[in-house]
């Protein structure tokens, strides 16, 4: 676990730069005239998951949400988004290929509980008790760590990964805004 987080960081670290630079802001810009100029979070999420493999749960819960999520984080707004990593995914017991155990209303309202409006640096993040997220409800932190509705926490690993519409923070946990319904059923052709 450590050897993948500290790779991953290498990861994040090279990305930062290649965005900051804007040589990856014109291959992952959205359709002109739409969303921020330069790449969204879902652009930086993807960019991050082909350079080290970490992200490809993410993405397909985003894609499997609700289409509102997807047009958020790839939208002209500002957020602050908590991204767990494949292996916080795999915590629970969901991968990439199963994400279907869940209803698309539950999925859709776990990532909504790891996004907050506006761009908040670690900064930010770290010198609030509280963080409204974009599903109504709050999540508790405390020294960059978060615990969600649960009481389960998750520490934030790597801390302001920029993107044009927001900024991301790599979480070690999926946080939780309730105990999810895992439907066997749900996967089944």
């Amino acid at each position: 676990m450590r050897l993948r987080l500290m790779r991953l960081r290498s990861f994040v670290f090279f990305a930062a730069v290649v965005l900051a630079v804007g040589t990856a802001g014109t291959a992952f810009a959205g359709p002109k005239g739409k969303g921020p100029k330069g790449p969204t979070i879902v652009d930086v999420a993807v960019f991050l998951n082909t350079q080290s493999g970490e992200f490809e749960t993410l993405i397909a819960a985003i894609n499997a949400a609700d289409p509102a999520v997807v047009a958020t984080l790839t939208g002209g707004g500002q957020h602050t988004v908590f991204a767990p990593t494949d292996q916080a995914f795999a915590n629970l017991g969901l991968n990439s290929g199963n994400l279907c155990l869940l209803s698309t209303e539950e999925l859709t309202k776990i990532l909504l509980f790891h996004v907050a409006r506006g761009r908040r640096d670690a900064g930010e993040v770290t010198s609030s008790d509280t963080i409204r997220t974009l599903l109504g409800t709050r999540l508790e932190q405390a020294n960059g760590v978060l615990m969600d509705q649960l009481g389960r926490t998750s520490a934030i690993v790597i801390p302001d990964v920029p993107a044009a519409n927001g900024i991301i923070h790599v979480v070690a946990d999926v946080v939780l805004p309730f105990a999810p319904t895992v439907d066997p059923s749900g996967c089944a052709s």
